[in-house]
Parts: C-alpha cells; structure tokens; sequence
C-alpha cells in the first residue's frame, strides 16, 4: 500500500509532467532512489491526454471554484522545534476560465454509456494508484504503481504503424536498428502531396456517437509537435525510450491567406511541384531558403537588419508578398511584429534542417497523443528502481533551519519522506510562495470536427496551420489538425487544437479564428460560404498557465535543494522541457552523464562467483534441502523458503526484470 513507502531516497519528484518525468528518468537511470508522487489520479499533470469522458470530467473538476480546505492538520505535529515547514498548495490553480460547448443535440446523449469503458468503481480518497493509464476514468482506484501502463497499438506492432492503411502519413515505429547517425525510428513510405479535391459531402456525427465511441479519442491537454532534429527527438533515442512509443509525420504544412487555406510548398520537391508558384517565385523561395541554411556564412546579407523585424528584413529580400507570407507564417512561424531578424533566420534554419529525416515534413506527432511522452520516460524511471504513486498528496516541505536545506517531505498519511533533492511541478506551490511570480498564460481551444479544414485525397492528414493576427495587438494563432490514423479521435471526425499566447479569456482570443474557419452554427439554416466549412461538433476553450522562463529567485523562501519545474509553454516544440530537465539533473549530479542509453543485456557481465552460488542454490534438489529443527521449526521453515533465493540479490533480479522487458517488447 501507498502509506507503506520507503521513509529514505535520493530523489522525490513531486508531479508528473513531462520535465518531471525527464528528471525522474535520468536520476533513475543513474543509480537513484527515486519516488515520483502526483496527487493527481492520471500521468502526465497538463501534459496529460484524456478520453473524452475523462475530458469532460477534467472540465467539471476545473469549472468548480470550491477550494479544499485542510480537513486535517495532524501533519503538523510532525515539523519539530528546529524545522519549518512550506504547505504546498492543495488545488491545482493553472487552469481558467473553461467553458465547454456543445453543437449539436446534447439530449440525445442521455443514457449513452461509453463503449469498453470499466464500470465505475467507488472512489479511494487516500491511494495510489495502479496501472493508471490517461484514458482510465476519475473514479478509479488507486493504488501504489510500480510502473506506469503503456498503451499498446491497436493495429498490431512491429514495423507497420498503428492506423497506417488509413492515411498517408509515413507512421514510426520505435525499436528497430538503423545506421550509425541515424534514429532508431523506422519510418513507413511517404506518398506525394495530396492534390486538392473537391469538397465531399461529410458523414453525420451526432453527440450520442461521440460519447459512445469516447474511448477512441485522446485528447491532449497541451498542443505541440517533435521537431524532427529536436532535442526531444534526440533525447528518445538516445535512451532508447523512443522503443516505447510509435510517431506519426505530420504531413502537411498550411497557410491562411486572403480567406482561404493553401497547402504550403516545404521541401526542394514540392517547390518545384507547386502549382500556386511561378517559376520565378520558385527561384526565389529556392534562393532564399538556401541562405538561411548558412546564413552564417554571410553575415553582410543581414547584419544591416539586425534591428529591423523580420518581416521587414523578408521585404527587402524582392520576395513577392505570397512567398512573405508562407516564410513568416508557415516555415519561421515567427511573430510578424515582435520577431526580430536573426531570430527568424534561426527559426527557418531550423525548419530546414528537420526536413527529410522522416518525411516532407519537419514534425512527428506521438500516436495516442502528447500524453505517451511522459508515460514513457515514467516507464524508463520504473525499469530503474523509481517508484510511482499516484494520487498522493504532500503537504508541504520540510526545512531545517540550521543549513536551511529540504530535509523531507510531509504526505496525506502523515509520513514523513526524506531526500536529498526534491523536485516539484509549479502547480504544487502555494500563493505565498509564487507571491512574486508574474506569470504568463495561454490561450487553448480543442475542437472536433467533421472534416478537415483542406479536403484533400488521401483524408488522413495531420496539418500544421498557422494563422495570422485578426487584428494589430493580437497574436498569431497555431492550428494543429488530426485525423483519426493518429489514435486521438474516432473515424469521420478530426481533432483540431487551436493555441496562442494570451491576451484575454481563450473564448476571446480564440473564438474569431475557429469562426473563420469553421462553421460553429448550431441551425439548419446556413449561407453556402458556411456550408463549404468543416463544422465544430464540439469545443472546449481554457487558460493555462505558462509558467516557462520564471527564475527560481523569483520564488519565495525555497531551499537551494528544491528545484522547480515549469509546465507546458506556447512554443510549437518541446525544447524548453528538455533543457530544463538537464539543467536540473546536472545541477544535482553534475558528474553523471544525462539519460545515458540502457545497456545491451548481452553485454552485461555478471560476476561468476555470484552465478555459480546461485546456480547451486536453485539447483538444491527438494530432498537435500536441510530439515527444520523441532527446537526451532519457525526458523527452519524459514530458511527452507528462503534458501533457492540466497544469493539472488536486488540488483540481479532488477536486471532479470530489464531482460524480460527487453525480451517482452514489439520488434
């Protein structure tokens, strides 16, 4: 049971999030003791993936203003006279103003169970939990978890993707060997970009059928993709956590221009292939992109616009205003205001630089949604010795005053924990402690729809769109669509996350974007422009904290060995997370090496003085065995229980657990 803990580790990780879940990884990894708690009942904290009824009953949890006073203060009693205590907060406070919406007939739903789902079971209010997977429901109980669950693909394993006959998007499969330099991501075959079609009539989805078939949606809490040369990319198959995890190419890049959606041209081939170009506009978008691979070679080409913005410095490049647009939007995808030269130089570099390793695209998306990414590097953490538990609260810190360093944590049972480090999710400090933090927000907005926002021949497309500011002071919005083949949504529907950085509520910020875009009109009666749009069968529109870049000064009275970690930010990739992750690990063990890959299990060398006394204990036939004394039978049936496992220590039978992992996982 949860209340059983060990009293004494190395690492405790409060929260589960994905820099969390990093951290945790790579202190595993490296020989820690690590316990990685989360008072919440799911991995992932607002990194998370939901089914739809576990969305909606997010939303319920987070529309409720109560706040949960403290039923118990018992825990107190345990701070002594030399120590002081940091209550941490009991109500995570990063989201706001969450308003639902539905389109369609919501009385139709009524009595409509989800399909596969578990029966619901009463609610343990002080447990861990077991097994807990991100689309298991809130009323499940938890328990102590020695290892987060995994969802496997539902189209089989091996090197054919999860859902790949029904798109065109080259699938990945992790685990497989490749070339030196090369990912251990195989990749399927990638088809030529998909021609415009006209526009299909789209099947009917009501309400009923989207909480029935519930369980076929994952729906992330935060919208982001893998740069394909990303550090996060890179992190994966370094430690070979990629194996745990399938990906799918973002196949597509969009743009939002004079009220329509074109699909933009990326690499050399779809350049050259693009009918929206001439001939001249394909010279110079080929010019121009072939500077900023190396633009650092010719600093006098730019060093005059250093100040200028980069959509200034584009306009004194003779580009026609089409191929502005398509830079600055689709492949920089840089503020067309705030956004400076060199930055968008950078940020088209990087673009290039990812395109073609696993497709025409720069991106890979995780199959099942964002939520595998953390899971998987919670897994690795559980290979190693970390132990989990999930809903678990913890009080508060416990600092000694003499050194004025975190000695131990406080639980909901009243034990009290202690490590050397401690590292802990923003959301669990309390007010007192962020008093001086000015933080961020953005604005999030989750859609299903009926269609996609381009037609196109194949349908199963994931896109990457971004539009522009609908008017001056107002940031542009990243649209990420996706189709049924990436397991986040049922068949017939897509999955459409809209996100920006915060000016007002997300409804505010969000609502003209999906209203050009989509058709959101609940009546029968719709002009034919209307018509021609996907419509919005659903929607959910929130505010989440932005928590990134904040220094640790800037928090209230933590100790030097308490380390902070951010929760999601508005960038389109996940190098923030990444960084902050090895910055923390290197601060605690600076001398180990950061989420290093696991051993080959041929290649570990077992000590041959070991094996030979543990191949002769398991060896001891029954009636060799020695007889229990009558003087003392408790001891004797003891040692007779005992005896084929002397010998047989921790870390032999941790390898064994690693060798039956290896052995047990898709090819």
């Amino acid at each position: 049971m949860a209340d059983n803990l060990p009293s004494e580790f190395e690492v405790v990780v409060l929260g589960t999030g994905l820099p969390e879940s990093i951290v945790a990884a790579a202190c595993a990894r490296s020989g820690q003791r690590v316990l990685h708690v989360d008072s919440r009942n799911y991995y992932g904290g607002s990194w998370a993936s939901f089914s739809f009824s576990g969305l909606l009953s997010w939303i319920k949890e987070n529309q409720q203003k109560t706040d949960l006073g403290d039923e118990c203060e018992d825990w107190k009693k345990l701070i002594l006279e030399d120590e002081e205590a940091i209550p941490l907060s009991r109500k995570d406070k990063t989201i706001q103003h969450v308003e639902d919406f539905c389109f369609g007939d919501q009385d139709s739903a009524e009595g409509v169970e989800e399909a596969g789902a578990l029966p619901k079971l009463p609610v343990l209010g002080a447990s861990g939990a077991k097994g807990v997977s991100l689309e298991s429901e809130k009323e499940c109980p938890a328990v102590e978890s020695p290892c987060p669950e995994s969802r496997e693909p539902e189209q089989g394993t091996g090197t054919e993707p999860a859902g790949a006959t029904e798109g065109n998007g080259a699938g990945t499969t992790p685990g497989t060997e490749s070339s030196p330099g090369e990912s251990t991501l195989e990749l399927g075959q990638t088809e030529a970009a998909p021609s415009e079609t006209p526009t299909q009539e789209p099947k009917k989805i009501t309400y009923s059928q989207i909480v029935r078939e519930g369980r076929r949606f994952n729906i992330d809490l935060v919208s982001k993709l893998l740069f394909s040369r990303g550090l996060l990319i890179d992190l994966l198959i370094k430690s070979n956590v990629s194996r745990y995890a399938e990906f799918k190419n973002a196949t597509r890049i969009l743009a939002f221009r004079e009220g329509r959606v074109e699909q933009v041209p990326c690499s050399r081939a779809d350049v050259f292939n693009s009918r929206q170009l001439t001939m001249v506009e394909k010279r110079m978008l080929m010019k121009f992109l072939t500077f900023c691979l190396d633009y650092e070679q010719h600093p006098e080409e730019y060093q005059d616009h250093e100040s200028s913005t980069f959509a200034q410095f584009l306009q004194t490049r003779k580009l026609t205003p089409s191929l502005q647009h398509f830079i600055l939007h689709s492949i920089a995808m840089v503020s067309e205001t705030e956004s400076r030269t060199l930055e968008g130089l950078q940020a088209t570099k990087k673009f290039l630089q990812c395109l073609g390793r696993y497709g025409n695209t720069p991106f890979l998306f995780p199959l099942y949604g964002q939520g595998e990414i953390p899971q998987c590097f919670c897994r690795l953490c559980a290979v190693f010795g970390g132990i989990y538990c999930l809903r678990h609260p913890v009080r508060c810190l416990v600092v000694d005053k003499a050194s004025g360093r975190c000695k131990a944590i406080v639980d909901h049972f009243g034990q009290r924990i202690s490590a050397n480090y401690f590292i802990v999710e923003d959301s669990y400090l309390s007010e007192s402690t962020c008093t001086n933090v000015c933080y961020r927000q953005i604005s999030r907005a989750v859609l299903i729809t009926d269609q996609s926002v381009l037609n196109t021949d194949p349908e199963q497309q994931v896109s990457i769109l971004t539009v522009p500011p609908v008017e001056l002071g107002k940031p542009a919005v990243c649209v990420i669509e996706l189709c049924s083949s990436t397991m986040t949504c049922m068949k017939d529907t897509y999955l459409v996350h809209l996100t920006c950085p915060s000016t007002q509520t997300a409804r505010e910020d969000l609502e003209p974007v999906v209203q050009k875009l989509f058709n959101v009109n609940a009546e029968k009666e719709t002009e034919n422009e209307e018509l021609e749009k996907p419509k919005v069968l659903w929607a959910v529109y929130f505010n989440m904290r932005d928590s990134s870049g904040v220094e640790k000064n800037s928090y209230s009275g933590l100790p030097p060995n308490v380390y902070v970690c951010s929760g999601p930010d508005s960038a389109l990739g996940n190098d923030c997370a990444v960084k902050q992750a090895e910055t923390i690990f290197k601060e605690m063990f600076p001398t180990e090496e950061f989420c290093p890959p696991p051993p080959n299990p041929e290649d570990i060398i077992y000590d041959e003085d070991e094996i030979e006394r543990e191949e002769s204990g398991l060896s001891n036939p029954a009636e060799t065995k020695p007889e229990p004394s009558a003087e003392g039978s408790s001891d004797g049936e003891a040692a007779v229980v005992t005896a084929p496992l002397e010998g047989f220590s921790a870390m032999k039978l941790l390898r064994l657990l690693f060798l039956v992992m290896m052995m047990l996982r898709p090819i």
